[in-house]
């Protein structure tokens, strides 16, 4: 991605200047770092939700909650999303501490509302699925990462893409046709898939934007949101094929 935003990037080697060359490797250690820091927590939260669906699960009260229904059901089906829309909106006014408790609170009652996953399918197709997607997951933002060409005008067609989704996975719950379910599911994983690359590239390039800001830390936090969501999106579309239901 083009860097013009960094002063630094845009500075000119002077003969006999040597500052130039520390000062570049010194950047590009940055944003390795920061890029690393971004990983870890979205692997972190991925790990994280995973221990508590499997937790919640096996204690026998994901069913009597889940699947018999209830207040308490909603609750956890839609906390998720409260949580997404505090840290996506309210991100500037959050302190980074603040925003990273709320991350990890994402991550547990997204664990929570996953659990169902192990009511419908073996733990085998579950684990074979999740590294079908971890290993696609990496392919794809190493690609974005390392990639010349410019994905932002992809942007838009991935989110009204996701939109899209939403609106025909609402439908579906009141039609509950099987077919359509598998074609939801086969262009939801090509969108998270468009969207890792994507994201990965725009949270690479926001690094010139944010670099010795205090917005750094929030910004980390954002960036480990945006991958997580496409890798558990993958990961539950993905399922759909590769599952094997109890």
């Amino acid at each position: 991605m083009a860097n013009g935003f960094d002063p630094r990037a845009t500075a000119r080697p002077q003969p006999g200047t040597a500052g130039i060359g520390r000062e570049s490797v010194a950047y590009d250690a940055g944003l390795r770092s920061y890029m690393l820091s971004v990983y870890n927590y979205m692997a972190s939260g991925v790990l994280l939700t995973g221990i508590v669906a499997m937790l919640f699960a096996n204690s026998g009260m994901a069913e009597q909650v889940i699947v018999n229904g209830g207040p308490l059901r909603w609750l956890i089906m839609l906390a998720p999303l409260g949580f997404i829309m505090v840290l996506s909106f309210g991100i500037t006014k959050l302190s980074t501490g603040t925003a990273q408790l709320l991350f990890w609170a994402f991550a547990t009652v997204m664990g929570l509302s996953m659990a169902s996953i192990f009511l419908v399918f073996t733990g085998a197709s579950i684990a074979q699925t999740f590294f079908a997607t971890a290993a696609a997951f990496v392919g794809l933002s190493l690609w974005g990462y390392t990639t010349k060409k410019d994905l932002s005008a992809f942007g838009t067609f991935l989110i009204m893409g996701v939109v899209g989704l939403l609106v025909a996975s609402i439908i579906n719950i009141f039609m509950q046709s099987g077919t359509m379910q598998l074609v939801i599911s086969f262009v939801g994983v090509l969108l998270f898939a468009g969207l890792t690359a994507y994201d990965t590239q725009r949270i690479k390039s926001l690094y010139f934007h944010v670099a010795g800001t205090d917005m750094m830390g929030k910004t980390v936090i954002m960036g480990a949101l945006s991958l997580y969501l496409d890798f558990v999106n993958m990961f539950t579309f993905l399922l759909q094929f590769m599952g094997s239901r109890d």
